[in-house]
């Protein structure tokens, strides 16, 4: 439930009332032997606090999303091992005098 502050025109009273959105505004001031009209003030609002999940957009990834990703690391994780393994004793050689080579000029 909201919290509306309110304030009195005719003794300067200031207050604060836990309101429905539905209920009406108040109209007296709840100080002892004044009665005068009050006002609805504009407040600062309260701030949000986001606890738990979805709250970040990673959070709603549709399925298919999810599912290209997850083929992407398993595809990523099988591919990376076998091209370490048979590549790395053909391509050592290789890759390692053409790195030099580079850093060099």
């Amino acid at each position: 439930m909201p919290t509306y502050d309110y304030e009195c025109t005719k003794c300067g009273h200031q207050f604060e009332a836990r309101q429905s959105m539905k209920d009406p505004h108040l109209t007296d001031c709840p100080q002892e032997g004044c009665e005068g009209p009050v006002k609805r003030r504009i407040g600062a609002g309260a701030g949000f606090i986001f606890k738990g999940s979805g709250f970040y957009i990673t959070d709603y990834r549709s399925d298919s999303y999810k599912a290209a990703a997850k083929q992407d690391s398993q595809a990523g994780s099988s591919s990376s091992g076998s091209s370490s393994s048979s590549g790395s004793t053909g391509q050592s050689s290789s890759a390692g005098a053409a790195k030099p080579a580079a850093s060099s000029t």
